[in-house]
């Protein structure tokens, strides 16, 4: 009969561990269990987003997306991810300036003769 219980243990307390973050809109799996103290080359990375308390998850964390698609986990507190995030807005805003807009791309109108 124990090793039924201890089964069943397990099997509950994996369904509670897998199961939507109380009170957030994230499930569990898209927070981060933990954060990584090294510093991340700034390099590598292309998009950042926050997961917080408040979104339900246990961890704070700065979830780095790299160049290959990877997540890394992050702490929001220390000064190196801040740098990161700033160079990727102020890349943001870069490359915002430098698109064209819609309307430019266009090819003009041909002129018509006037009557």
């Amino acid at each position: 009969m124990a090793p039924h219980a201890a089964a069943l243990l397990a099997l509950s307390l994996l369904t509670l561990s897998t199961s939507p973050a109380l009170g957030g809109a994230n499930d569990a799996e898209d927070c981060c269990l933990t954060v990584n103290q090294r510093p991340i080359p700034g390099n590598i990375v292309r998009a950042f987003r926050y997961l917080l308390i408040k979104d339900g998850c246990r961890v704070p964390a700065v979830v780095f997306t790299t160049l290959r698609g990877r997540q890394l986990c992050a702490p929001p507190d220390q000064p190196w991810v801040d740098r990161i995030i700033r160079r990727l807005q102020k890349n943001s805003v870069k490359a915002s300036l430098t698109l064209p807009s819609p309307a430019s791309s266009l090819e003009p109108l041909p002129k018509t003769p006037s009557p």
